[in-house]
């Protein structure tokens, strides 16, 4: 069991492969405990994938939510790059930091041209492996719709990801350049990142950053998490949903009591 040393006022979580398996629903037994979990602090899911990924993902699952629940869900698809609320009986977004018609272009341009010559421009997909999603553009080696074993085998390592993004990032270097999920990278405004996203919702919940707990599987300083960590959030590193459901069997219980004394 990993020990928690922190009382937060608000836990943010990753997506894929920390709540669920890559591009994948939440479990009912991960569905039970978020909603657990809601009852006593708000939560914040921030991610790569767009808010359509999320909708299948998470609020699908949260089926049984009740809408005052849903209010204390903040959903950050694309790095933090978007903000989602539920007010009023529906999703509506706070913010978006779009890229330009020409930024996205030039992504799109360097990271097909950069993968084609390091060989990592794959024949066998499964869906789109370039993405618009507005704010983000995403690159998908083996695409949107690859199974979670192919994907877990493509770069084990995360030297693949490590070598596109940093080649993609000397052509681009007004934007941000990061890996991903598993065979991921994603561009966006510079300085436009997971860390962005959180502090913003500082800001606009009133929350400090020391009172959040953040959870997630890449916190290594190559990974997609990692700029949370590095400004000064309490972190928990994690290996995957199956570690955060224990993780949660511990904090809630911890927080409910807390709550209602």
């Amino acid at each position: 069991m990993t020990a928690i040393t922190t009382q937060p006022r608000l836990v943010a979580f990753d997506l894929d492969d920390t709540l669920a398996a890559s591009k994948s629903p939440l479990s009912p037994a991960m569905a039970q405990r978020l909603l657990a979990l809601l009852d006593v602090v708000p939560v914040c899911i921030i991610s790569g994938g767009q808010f359509g990924q999320f909708s299948t993902q998470v609020v699908e699952r949260l089926a049984d939510a009740s809408p005052a629940a849903l209010e204390r869900l903040h959903l950050m698809p694309t790095c933090g790059t978007q903000y989602f609320r539920f007010a009023d009986g529906a999703w509506t977004k706070v913010y978006a930091q779009d890229l330009s018609d020409d930024e996205k272009t030039r992504a799109l341009t360097a990271v097909e041209q950069e993968a084609k010559r390091l060989g990592y421009w794959e024949e066998q997909t499964w869906g789109a492996i370039l993405e618009d999603r507005g704010s983000q553009i995403t690159f998908s080696a083996l695409g949107q719709q690859a199974p979670v074993d192919a994907k877990a085998a493509w770069d084990p390592t995360g030297e693949k990801k490590s070598a596109l993004r940093a080649a993609v990032q000397e052509l681009l270097p007004d934007l941000e350049v990061r890996s991903g999920g598993s065979t991921s990278v994603d561009i966006t405004r510079r300085g436009i990142d997971k860390a962005y996203g959180i502090g913003r919702l500082s800001e606009l919940t009133g929350i400090r950053l020391t009172e959040m707990l953040f959870i997630g599987d890449r916190l290594d300083p190559d990974g997609n998490d990692y700029p949370v960590l590095a400004m000064g959030v309490p972190t928990l590193a994690v290996s995957g949903w199956e570690h955060t459901i224990e993780v949660l069997d511990e904090l809630i219980p911890r927080l409910a009591a807390a709550t209602a004394g």
